[in-house]
């Protein structure tokens, strides 16, 4: 069985690159992925971002952000070259979400860049 919010993650990964393709986004080439991790536990983000180094992942600096409530967040984000492919897309958001509970932070799905 899925978990609802994976599920919810697994919509968002459809409708992004249906969305991304019917503006002409360029599927013959590989996209820059960035999967977004934050936790208000620095130190519980850190040992995530550390995990997914081991894991062999690229890894972007840890940094403090702001939310539009005030309060303060720390993020990272793990970046991956795919192709626009839902399938692949949808596997890759399952391991980062997985990641993500494994090491008690919250995976805050993922974004990509129009290609031309």
């Amino acid at each position: 069985m899925i978990n609802e919010e994976l599920q919810q993650w697994f919509e968002h990964t459809d409708a992004l690159v249906g969305e991304l393709l019917e503006d002409g986004t360029n599927e013959e080439v590989y996209h820059t992925i960035e999967h977004h991790f934050a936790s208000e536990n620095f130190d519980l983000l850190e040992k995530a971002a550390i995990a997914a180094f081991k894991l062999g992942f690229e890894i972007e600096e840890p940094e403090e952000a702001e939310l539009e409530n005030g309060d303060k967040v720390f993020a990272f984000d793990i970046v991956t070259e795919q192709m626009l492919n839902a399938e692949l897309l949808r596997a890759e958001t399952k391991a980062m979400f997985e990641l993500a509970q494994k090491c008690n932070v919250d995976y805050d799905g993922w974004g990509t860049y129009f290609e031309e």
